[in-house]
């Protein structure tokens, strides 16, 4: 794979020499439709225009730092010059597309005390970020990043009761007025206009630095405000995987004195769609460090935690042993998955070092190897961390091929520098790294492409236990936690259920909405290593799905949005190669959407769909596969039962 760039960079203007005064800068995005207005006086405000309005009234930003500077103290402004960037960048992994343009307008403000201040303005939305010059180590004591909307505002919030947290949350839509500042959420949460403005409030390039939440403030205003979790200074083991912060600095970060912090940003569309279709924290991420990156090898994954190695039909005991990973073995071998995951259990999650009795590793890794199967294995990260150098060495003459890493459950700084500390060293083992139990997404996949995926989402795992994975949730998550990156939402389940027959089972669990609903999520979900998180057996089982599942790929060159609404129903069309892939779905309301297909090349294509069922509505694992012939002049009605979906391959 080729990382390549080309850039035009413009410096259009520049203004030297101590400006005084007050000041009020703009920056336009290159089609005009977005304006982001920096107001420099006493303090330092922004506002933000869309085509004409204004959608972020005035709203105040700062870094205050314990050398006694705070950036939005009087801020005596040195010198600002406008760039104009336009480069074309190449991801070593593709998640939408091949080629990402990185087109925007930027100021760059600087400041009398060494620092300045950057604001970027896309077509999809504008950014901002801190930098300093000091000439020493310097500690933040806080940073403020307010966000003031309309009483009738309301957004998508992911509601967080602590810092310690997996990060799995529910999408619940409440009025933005009525958060108070005892209430927060992680990110990307998702503001709503009465007009179908919608503004994405996420971050990019977050290294050596705490992530940052959002809360209320609790005057019943229409406001949004930054929070951070502090440093920590002591932590306190609560069992073999969690360890929670027990003692906190009054401050959230000790760094560099020279460095670039990083970016806020705001995804802006009056399209649902286009939240889908934007690549801003990807853009806006730091670019790849890596030298060496061939080997990083996207794939399909055999997932044993989910179904709990329930496989059946066999004459050996199902469980944690060589024969029953053999069985995962030659299940991906024959649908030609690149890898299966050993899950908890495979070794001590206190000592990685120490493998299963019952697992005869050597065997098994030799027999994955002779059947061209790669092997990942799930670790808890406090123990990586304890046997980082030991762990990763016997991984690599193992010939592993990569790492899921669970449970951090926190993103301070420390735990921040944790993440790339284990990209780093995985890297230079040819590792590739899935994180759960993690924070969302902020560009570290570009930065070290071996980061592949990782979990923060409220996925199908929850099926296991509860019923808040439901298909209006799966619909809310593609515009609100994918804006942030890859999720590892783990889909595929083959035992589906209408709303009503929906129970959780933890050895044998199952999925509301339809079989179409669940194929549906390969096209819809971005994840480089996505699951098959069912049953073996369940999958033999079903080949007329095993058809849909073997095809389908996981990464992109191109993506289109054929017909979105947040919450609702969302149809895609995402190419591979030669051909597109449609994945469509629904909430609980049945829907019926006519599509075109005028992204087709000239002339006559076969389609093959896999559609929900006439009985599907009652029997969820009820599915029809039909193929046709057609041209891009053609058009398709997609029908959708209730938690239903649709899928198809079009060559």
């Amino acid at each position: 794979m080729k990382q390549t760039f080309k850039a035009i960079i413009f410096t259009l203007l520049t203004f030297t020499g101590l400006l005084a005064y007050a000041e009020k800068l703009e920056v336009k995005s290159p089609d005009e439709n977005l304006v982001v207005r920096i107001n420099i006086e006493e303090k330092i405000e922004y506002n933000i225009l869309f085509k004409g309005k204004e959608i972020v009234h005035p709203s105040e930003i700062s870094l205050a730092f314990d050398n006694g500077i705070n950036t939005g103290a009087k801020p005596r402004i040195k010198s600002y010059k406008y760039n104009l960037i336009d480069e074309t960048i190449f991801p070593v992994v593709k998640e939408k597309y091949a080629e990402i343009r990185n087109h925007c307008n930027e100021i760059t403000i600087s400041f009398r005390d060494r620092f300045s201040l950057l604001f970027r303005a896309y077509n999809d939305g504008i950014s901002w970020r801190w930098a300093t010059d000091f000439k020493t180590e310097s500690t933040v004591l806080s940073e403020l990043a307010s966000f003031s909307f309309n009483p009738s505002d309301s957004i998508y919030f992911p509601e967080e009761k602590s810092f310690l947290t997996h990060s799995e949350r529910q999408y619940p839509l409440l009025a933005i007025k009525d958060i108070t500042n005892e209430q927060m959420s992680c990110m990307p949460a998702l503001v709503c206009q009465p007009d179908g403005t919608r503004i994405a409030i996420t971050e990019s390039d977050l290294l050596d630095y705490p992530g940052m939440y959002l809360t209320g403030s609790g005057r019943n205003q229409p406001m949004l405000f930054s929070k951070f979790p502090p440093f920590p200074l002591e932590e306190t083991q609560q069992n073999d995987r969690t360890v929670a912060v027990s003692k906190s600095a009054d401050f959230i970060a000790k760094t560099a004195g020279k460095r670039q912090f990083p970016w806020r940003v705001l995804i802006i569309t009056d399209n649902d769609g286009a939240l889908l279709e934007s690549n801003m924290v990807y853009k806006l991420a730091t670019p790849n460090k890596l030298v060496d990156f061939f080997w990083v090898e996207p794939g399909k994954v055999a997932w044993d935690w989910w179904n709990a190695l329930n496989i059946y039909g066999v004459d050996f005991k199902s469980g944690l042993n060589t024969d029953t990973y053999k069985y995962y073995v030659d299940f991906a071998a024959a649908y030609k998955i690149p890898y299966i995951i050993l899950d908890e259990g495979w070794s001590d999650t206190e000592d990685l070092l120490k493998v299963n009795p019952d697992i005869n590793m050597e065997e098994l890794l030799a027999y994955a190897e002779k059947k061209n199967v790669g092997i990942i294995l799930w670790v808890v990260w406090l123990t990586l961390d304890r046997q980082m150098e030991q762990a990763l060495n016997k991984f690599q003459e193992w010939g592993v091929k990569g790492i899921k890493v669970d449970f951090m459950q926190r993103d301070d700084q420390k735990m921040v520098n944790y993440y790339e500390r284990v990209a780093v060293e995985a890297a230079k083992r040819k590792l590739m790294v899935d994180f759960h139990g993690s924070y969302k997404p902020t560009g570290l996949r570009r930065t070290y492409p071996n980061v592949m995926t990782r979990e923060g989402v409220h996925g199908l795992e929850n099926d296991k236990w509860a019923k808040t994975v439901t298909p209006e949730h799966d619909v809310t998550i593609p515009f609100t936690r994918m804006l942030a990156g890859p999720m590892d939402y783990t889909p595929g389940a083959m035992l589906n259920a209408t709303q009503k027959q929906f129970t959780p089972v933890w050895d044998r669990p199952m999925s509301q909405g339809t079989r179409c609903h669940q194929l549906a999520m390969y096209v819809v979900y971005e994840s480089p290593l996505q699951m098959l998180a069912d049953n073996p057996s369940n999958y033999y089982r079903e080949p007329e799905t095993m058809t849909f599942l073997e095809q389908v790929p996981v990464t992109w060159d191109e993506t289109r949005v054929l017909a979105a609404k947040v919450g609702d129903y969302v149809i895609i069309a995402r190419k591979n190669e030669n051909k597109w892939y449609i994945g469509g779905m629904t909430d609980f309301s049945a829907r019926q959407i006519e599509i075109s297909l005028t992204f087709l090349t000239e002339g006559m294509h076969k389609i093959t769909l896999w559609k929900d069922g006439a009985n599907a509505d009652k029997t969820a694992t009820d599915f029809k596969v039909e193929n046709r012939m057609l041209t891009r002049m053609d058009k398709i009605l997609v029908e959708m039962a209730p938690g239903g979906g649709w899928a198809a391959i079009i060559e």
